[in-house]
């Protein structure tokens, strides 16, 4: 009797944990979603909601807050790291870099209201920086080199100043639509970037 029930246990576990990984990425889902609609207004009770999942179920995956914020902004990194490579693979590289611009705008909507919301310390917040600007400058560069080695861009903006200008476009926005409209800048500062025809 012992040994069937010892037999059991593994198979009935199985589940458990293949539910636990989809309730973690759902609740990093719902992260997004919330934290860049919500902003500053975001609660974890409204994660756990649009996640479908309980409160309880949150917080045995993430026990303080700023577990929740880290997990969200480094799987967006890694998703921006892995979408710079197989841009650069598949489209012309001034698109490649559009839109990779665009996805970065995302990401800054998501980390913003996650600062906010979440009231991360400044020591949190320059750690997880730390951790992952080098990856999205590397990735950023990339994408900018392809442009420049084909001549599309002059090479007057190193990645980490092109970084930093998007993401400041983003942090002086204060409107609903403010996606939009930074959307709107990108395409001018990447025209300013376009390479001059020579006489």
């Amino acid at each position: 009797m012992a040994s069937d029930e010892a037999m059991t246990k593994p198979r009935a576990r199985r589940p458990q944990r293949a539910d636990a990984r989809r309730n973690r990425e759902r609740l990093l889902a719902a992260a997004r979603t919330v934290f860049a609609a919500d902003g500053a207004s975001a609660s974890l009770q409204g994660v756990a909601r649009e996640a479908g999942v309980g409160i309880g179920t949150l917080y045995r995956h993430f026990p303080a807050r700023e577990m929740l914020y880290t997990a969200v902004y480094e799987q967006e990194v890694d998703h921006l790291v892995a979408m710079a490579e197989s841009l650069a693979d598949a489209h012309e590289p001034v698109a490649a870099l559009r839109e990779w611009l665009q996805a970065l705008v995302a990401l800054v909507a998501t980390k913003t209201g996650m600062v906010s919301a979440l009231a991360i310390s400044a020591e949190t917040k320059s750690a997880v920086s730390q951790a992952t600007s080098e990856r999205l400058i590397n990735a950023l560069g990339s994408l900018l080199d392809r442009c420049v080695a084909r001549g599309s861009l002059r090479d007057a903006l190193a990645p980490r100043e092109l970084l930093h200008a998007v993401v400041g476009m983003c942090l002086i926005q204060d409107v609903p639509d403010w996606q939009v409209r930074v959307a709107t800048m990108i395409d001018v500062l990447i025209d300013g970037l376009r390479s001059s025809p020579r006489d």
